[in-house]
């Protein structure tokens, strides 16, 4: 990126993307935000600010909002959050900050939280506003952060608050990670996520693209730098290990996704199968929905109860036209030079406890395309020479300051924890930030 562009103006703009997801949920006008806030009670021990993984002061924010201080909620968001633009739209408030809103102790509705948040973050936006704190003094030091996805960028924000010097690199041309390239565009539009980057860049952070990592030069890195910060995420989507899987017309769900937003498809063939049940998957199935398949499928070798996806996002699937076909797993993908068909096995739960389930009957299923959305492998390899200590592919970190069991890195988000939300890797990568900064502090004190 040049010194004078921005990354919201690398963002596509592709009618057809525009036009087949609009917002999931459209942005309150001022004045439904005004009387949206002052329902809130602005509790003093509030239970929405304690269910927030960065701890935002929810009850302030709103506050403001209700007295027309924008710029003065947004800057309160910000000084916890520094992606809280991304968070109003991506965190699962039904289960965090909504969820434990004082509301339903009377049987009425939650506050729109999330609504007012992106309120206020839109707001700042649209009118040029600046983050509510500067780099701090320069104290010389410098930190590499490998991974330019939420945890990477919140630890970076922080590090720059202690007049850290923060660089990043990435394996992808933009910055953003899966804010960028793995959430659903009808919830976080690529734009939004590279609009809420270049206000981060006021900070200074610096940013290398098209660098994937690995041993030989995280060492460079580490000789070059006074620490390490690791937001590497996951990796790649398992494979289903069938016949047929190499096939043309077989992807995994994370690619298409990404491919999506970027412009790259903008349509999808008529019959599409997506192999899994988590998050991921649905917003998969969705946007095949919304590209044009006439009939989507989402396959799952549980039952309805077992899904990891929330209760809200299968809702949500069902209303977009998605059928699930419970208890089937595929055995095979069929076809000559591109899929055709996928070959698949109904279950049958074992009654003898957790035995595995027993096969029933196989069935054939014509599909133009196979999206896998069936969990992730770690991103660890590079890491595997010992300086650091892995537990089941994942980097062991101190919860507290994510300080790995090598003093000189640090790590958060995905790779220590194994998949969460956007709102986790934010708070993992504040308080790596927050580590680093004392952790530097205490070894030029033992100088």
């Amino acid at each position: 990126m040049s010194e004078t562009t921005p990354f919201f103006a690398q963002a596509p703009r592709t009618p057809e993307i525009t036009e087949r997801f609009p917002d999931l949920h459209p942005p309150l006008n001022r004045t439904a935000a005004i009387a949206e806030a002052n329902r809130c009670l602005y509790c003093f021990d509030a239970p929405c600010t304690g269910a927030c993984p960065t701890h935002i002061d929810v009850p302030r924010f709103i506050k403001k909002i209700a007295s027309g201080n924008l710029e003065g909620s947004a800057k309160t968001i910000l000084d916890a959050n520094i992606l809280g633009a991304s968070c109003s739209r991506a965190c699962p408030v039904d289960v965090l900050c909504e969820g434990a809103c004082v509301m339903h102790r009377y049987n009425k509705q939650p506050i729109e939280i999330a609504k007012l948040q992106r309120f206020a973050m839109d707001a700042l936006h649209e009118n040029g506003g600046s983050l509510p704190f500067s780099p701090g003094e320069d104290t010389g030091k410098s930190v590499a952060l490998v991974g330019g996805g939420p945890a990477s960028l919140a630890c970076a924000a922080e590090l720059r608050r202690h007049g850290i010097k923060a660089e990043i690199f990435d394996a992808r041309p933009l910055p953003g990670g899966l804010n960028t390239y793995g959430v659903a565009e009808y919830k976080l539009p690529l734009a939004e996520s590279l609009r809420e980057i270049d206000l981060l860049a006021q900070l200074g952070v610096a940013f290398n693209f098209s660098v994937t990592v690995d041993d030989k030069i995280l060492s460079d890195l580490e000789a070059s730098h006074d620490a390490i910060f690791l937001g590497v995420g996951l990796g790649g989507i398992h494979q289903l290990g069938i016949t047929g899987e190499s096939l043309p017309g077989v992807q995994n769900a994370l690619d298409y996704i990404a491919d999506y937003k970027s412009g790259k498809v903008t349509a999808a063939p008529r019959r599409v199968a997506v192999i899994g049940a988590g998050n991921t998957a649905i917003d998969a199935a969705n946007a095949a929905v919304r590209l044009g398949a006439a009939d989507v499928h989402l396959i799952y070798r549980r039952g309805r109860e077992q899904i990891s996806a929330f209760a809200f996002e299968y809702e949500h699937a069902k209303q977009e036209g998605v059928k699930f076909l419970w208890h089937t797993t595929p055995i095979g993908i069929l076809g000559a030079d591109a899929v055709e068909a996928l070959d698949l096995v109904t279950l049958e739960a074992s009654s003898n406890g957790p035995s595995p389930p027993q096969a029933r009957e196989n069935f054939q299923l014509s599909i133009d395309l196979v999206i896998l959305a069936i969990g992730q492998s770690t991103h660890t390899d590079f890491l595997k020479n010992g300086q650091i200590k892995l537990e089941g592919g994942h980097v062991l970190i101190d919860r507290v300051t994510g300080q790995t069991t090598n003093p000189k890195y640090f790590a958060g988000g995905d790779c220590t924890n194994g998949g969460r939300e956007v709102v986790d890797a934010v708070a993992d990568g504040k308080r790596a930030g927050i580590g680093i900064a004392a952790w530097l502090e205490g070894q030029r004190a033992n100088t």
